[in-house]
């Protein structure tokens, strides 16, 4: 009786291990597969243009230079004596973009007024924070005219006093 029942015991037990073999070759071949087809094989022709144009990053693109108009603003400055002189270049992506920069050039130099009217001597005087101005510069830019035209500000003049 007890060599039955150690019988049985083993058949299911073999059985059990067949079936865990059969689903981890599985679940290694769809990963084989999958590895296979996102990193390995060679994209369609269509389908590589498609990713080419949309995983650009917008460091890597060239676009056209548009100057903007000098701006000459007091800074937020407790004792309202100091002012900034700033002229910009903004590259944008394509004629398309800068149809639309040149139609809403009211409200680009509004936005701009703004933010550099409401900076200080201190937010502007180190390197980092002239970095960040650019970037908030193309973030407001990119706003107006539409995301992701803007792709980079060169500050071709910057005095402050």
């Amino acid at each position: 009786m007890a060599d039955a029942e150690l019988q049985e015991e083993k058949k299911k037990g073999g059985m059990l291990k067949w079936i865990i073999i059969a689903v981890v070759l599985l679940a290694l071949a769809g990963g084989g597969y999958f590895a296979y087809t996102q990193f390995f094989a060679a994209p369609s022709e269509e389908n590589a243009a498609q990713e080419d144009e949309a995983q650009v990053p917008a460091e890597q693109l060239e676009g056209q230079l548009v100057p903007l108009p000098v701006f000459l603003v007091n800074l937020a400055d407790p004792l309202g004596r100091r002012y900034l002189k700033l002229g910009l270049e903004v590259e944008i992506k394509d004629a398309e973009a800068q149809a639309a920069m040149d139609k809403s050039m009211a409200k680009i130099k509004d936005s701009l007024l703004l933010l550099l009217s409401s900076k200080t001597y201190d937010e502007l005087s180190t390197m980092q924070a002239k970095i960040e101005l650019k970037q908030e510069i193309v973030d407001r830019l990119n706003q107006i005219i539409g995301n992701g035209n803007v792709l980079r500000v060169y500050i071709t003049e910057m005095v402050i006093q």
